[in-house]
């Protein structure tokens, strides 16, 4: 969480709209440089300047209901500050869609009721106990 005039100032360099909006989702209000757009059209913001240490890089995500893998491999990369050029600027890390990709990305299904849940079809090798009584006299 930022202080109080930082807050203050970045809420008046981005407008109250942007900052309503990076408050549902980040918790933080920020502004920087956009430095590109994925596919998938997620914001790569960068601010070298005012932000701390290692919080420099964020993205926005195009959905609210985001999900980390919405993320190219290329701009994790950048996100987590193992390449120094975004890959819009590198050329070893810019891809095209691959041929052996699937056309739309697949969400993470975890927590969902399309999650994938296995089933055993062995039969159990340990059987339940069944008390045999004799009746009272």
């Amino acid at each position: 969480m930022s202080t109080p005039t930082r807050t203050i100032k970045n809420f008046l360099r981005i407008g109250p709209k942007q900052a309503f909006w990076q408050m549902l989702g980040i918790g933080d209000t920020k502004a920087g440089t956009l430095v590109g757009t994925d596919r998938f059209g997620n914001k790569f913001y960068e601010n070298n300047n005012e932000e701390l240490p290692l919080r420099t890089k964020w993205v926005e995500y195009k959905e609210f209901d985001y999900d980390a893998a919405h993320v190219e491999p290329g701009w994790h990369a950048w996100l987590h500050y193992l390449t120094d050029k975004p890959p819009n600027v590198d050329p070893n890390m810019m891809h095209q869609k691959r041929p052996w990709e699937k056309p739309d990305h697949i969400p993470n299904l975890t927590w969902t009721r399309g999650a994938y849940k296995p089933y055993s079809t062995v039969k159990p090798k340990l059987s339940e106990w069944q008390p045999v009584a004799r009746p009272r006299e």
